[in-house]
């Protein structure tokens, strides 16, 4: 619990699928695909990335120009960067933002998330792909993004960080026996208690189940008897009307 942080500082895929990151198996195949994947950093991307932001949930008519007026207002920029379909050419609504000084960069990463752009609030943090050690980007599963529809939520990232653990070492000691023998000896005992019971209960039932067959079949006797003697009533009350 002393090195907890709700920022992951090192990315593990099935820590991010947890929302605590104490999970120890994974819960969707996503997480499996970014397990096994082993992804390296695109080299074609230039530029610092320590000074470079993330920029998510534009709009796709969102342009440079628009970044470049909004993001301009906290420094120099040096670069901007919008994902674009390589057969459409329209915008994936992501982009990257390189600012010349890093005053620049921890003032546009304070202030402009969920800043609303073209009617859209948008979201802003550091880039991770070439700072965050073990990256896996949510095309293979990874990332710290998701929808809850999906079920393919991710944590420990700004958006959605972990939530601390629950942890109480003292209550599962002494639930688990750290307490005195006569507690432990008395839970095995009403272990075996309950047992016999049951035991004795499935004997007692077994004994009476004969029992009840005997009384249904001499009921079924008696019926029997009764229905002979009204038919006999009958007939001879005929036999007085002749």
């Amino acid at each position: 619990m002393a090195d907890w942080a709700p920022i992951a500082k090192e990315y593990d895929p099935l820590k991010a699928g947890s929302i605590d990151g104490t999970d120890e198996e994974p819960h969707d195949r996503a997480i499996w695909r970014a397990m096994l994947a082993r992804y390296e950093p695109n080299k074609g991307v230039t530029g610092d990335p320590h000074l470079t932001l993330f920029v998510a949930r534009l709009n796709l008519q969102t342009t440079e120009e628009k970044l470049k007026e909004v993001f301009s207002r906290y420094g120099d920029i040096r670069k901007i960067r919008l994902v674009r379909d390589l057969v459409t050419g329209f915008s994936k609504g992501y982009g990257f933002i390189e600012y010349k000084e890093e005053r620049a960069l921890l003032k546009a990463h304070r202030d402009a998330n969920r800043l609303v752009i073209d009617q859209h609030e948008i979201f802003v943090d550091f880039e991770l792909e070439r700072t965050l050690k073990g990256w896996i980007p949510r095309r293979l599963g990874g990332g710290f993004g998701g929808k809850k529809e999906s079920g393919q939520l991710r944590f420990g990232g700004r958006d959605r960080p972990f939530r601390k653990p629950i942890n109480l070492p003292n209550m599962k000691n002494d639930f688990y026996g750290e307490g005195s023998s006569e507690k432990r000896n008395w839970s095995r005992e009403g272990t075996r208690d309950w047992r016999t019971r049951d035991r004795d209960h499935e004997r007692s039932r077994d004994k009476r189940w004969p029992e009840r067959e005997r009384s249904w079949a001499w009921g079924d006797s008696e019926r029997e008897r009764d229905s002979k003697e009204e038919r006999s009533r009958g007939r001879e009350r005929k036999d007085r009307d002749r």
